[in-house]
């Protein structure tokens, strides 16, 4: 059994904490046993590795969060890069063809599909692993889980079953309806609906089957290829709905859709994340700060405050999801990114009269780590060392730095940075054609080592 990870979102609905590079998925603000935090992404690795089945993972991303995505999970599973995004149908057909062409798994073999931000319990994942005898026994092309729902979403698809199965261990599918009003709903689960958590299995063969009847290539570079041209497309109507026979397995363990931060706020550990304060007359009031000024909420019950680099949020609990709709159509450049190697925020950008780019950020990088080996054709950039040591490549020329160190890294000149201690660096780019291409990678290494980058 292959376990693929579809990962991905526009970073939206948490604005100003999740971005189109840092989405929902790799927030740490889930609480642990240890006392410690975690994202949604790690927690869903946490759980496949205990079921022994993160081995036989890939993860589907588009390639703007393979480095974040990697500092998550690490190089325990694939990691498939989208040039585009391009929906959850392409999204799998991208994991087909790797599995079938570049990996050479049998045409028989299981795969299983699960959002990477699913918020489950262990139970959830000891169904995944009743998927291939579901599926022999009932001879179906898809098999799913649909979780018992708690009260009439309009938020969730719904898996209609049909009366003839009822009391086996998996239930024959007559209807999927997607996202209903709340009468419908209501009339769905009266009638045994079960949400749709996006969570389906079908053979390796069954996929490679509707990519060749949608005309699309069955072998991995020939669909990368291809990826630009293709349209978006969901699994769900290009598939599902039109498939002959469908079952569900029910579940009736944790599932949430915690999205949103009326969602997301039953699942804090803390009603203060962050510096800051909630007075007591604040019932209700969550504040999620990033920044490192404090935010003291007083007065004021019923909300929820996020603070970040790309901006502060603050809204009623129950209407917070309204900043999705208030995002679109403004594309903004993230302020923090998450890499492999550390992370990069924004502290302050400008552009001169002569038309300039000026972009000074702060960098903070992990001990023993590196960033790849580059170089850029039109951006010079001033690096001043703010604590720890490293050493730098430039030109092939190897040199040590420390606290208080200052370099100048002209424009064309090829460097990669490593960290021998956490090192924490100030960086001033200066770009004098921001509208040309300008980063060329040379290597995933630091010093022109072997590209170990997917795709």
């Amino acid at each position: 059994m292959q376990i693929v990870l579809l990962s991905g979102g526009s970073g939206k609905r948490l604005w100003p904490l999740s971005n189109e590079i840092r989405s929902k998925a790799f927030l740490r603000l889930l609480p642990t046993e240890n006392g410690g935090m975690e994202s949604m992404i790690e927690r869903v690795c946490r759980g496949l590795e205990e079921a022994g089945l993160l081995d036989s993972s890939s993860i589907v991303t588009h390639r703007s969060q393979v480095e974040i995505t990697r500092k998550s999970v690490g190089d325990q599973v694939s990691l498939l890069a989208e040039p585009q995004k391009r929906g959850t149908f392409t999204a799998v057909a991208l994991a087909a063809s790797y599995l079938h062409s570049v990996k050479k798994i049998d045409l028989e073999e299981i795969i299983v599909v699960i959002p990477v931000d699913s918020y489950v319990e262990a139970s959830f994942f000891k169904q995944l692993q009743r998927f291939p005898n579901v599926l022999s026994e009932s001879q179906a092309d898809i098999a799913l889980i649909g979780v018992t729902p708690e009260f009439p979403s309009t938020q969730f698809g719904y898996i209609l079953p049909s009366e003839g199965s009822r009391g086996t261990s998996f239930l024959n599918v007559e209807q999927f309806a997607e996202k209903p009003d709340e009468a419908r709903a209501a009339e769905f689960i009266s009638r045994g609906g079960l949400w749709n958590c996006g969570v389906f299995s079908c053979s390796l063969g069954h996929l490679l089957s509707c990519m060749a009847g949608r005309d699309l290539p069955v072998d991995y570079i020939q669909l990368l290829e291809r990826y630009d041209e293709l349209p978006e497309r969901s699994f769900d109507y290009e598939v599902l709905e039109h498939t002959r026979r469908a079952v569900v397995i029910p579940y009736s363990g944790v599932w949430a859709d915690i999205g949103s931060w009326d969602a997301l706020a039953s699942h804090l550990q803390e009603k203060v994340i962050g510096r800051g304060s909630i007075s007591e007359d604040s019932k209700g009031t969550h504040l999620v700060n990033e920044l490192s000024c404090p935010v003291h909420i007083i007065g004021a019950p019923g909300l929820i405050v996020a603070v970040g680099p790309d901006g502060i949020l603050v809204a009623g609990i129950e209407q917070a999801k309204r900043i999705k709709q208030k995002l679109e159509g403004h594309a903004a450049k993230p302020m923090i990114e998450e890499k492999r190697w550390g992370s990069s925020r924004i502290l302050d950008f400008s552009r001169t009269a002569t038309g300039v780019e000026v972009t000074t950020s702060k960098i903070a990088m992990l001990a023993g780590k590196h960033t790849s080996y580059h170089f850029h054709r039109h951006t010079k950039e001033i690096w001043s060392f703010l604590s720890g040591s490293g050493e730098y490549r430039m030109n092939g020329i190897l040199h040590v730095v420390a606290a208080g160190d200052t370099v100048t890294v002209p424009a064309g000149a090829r460097h990669g940075l490593r960290a021998i201690t956490p090192l924490e660096l100030i960086i001033i780019e200066l770009v004098a054609f921001p509208d040309v291409g300008d980063y060329v990678r040379v290597s995933a290494g630091w010093e022109g080592e072997k590209d170990t980058l997917d795709n």
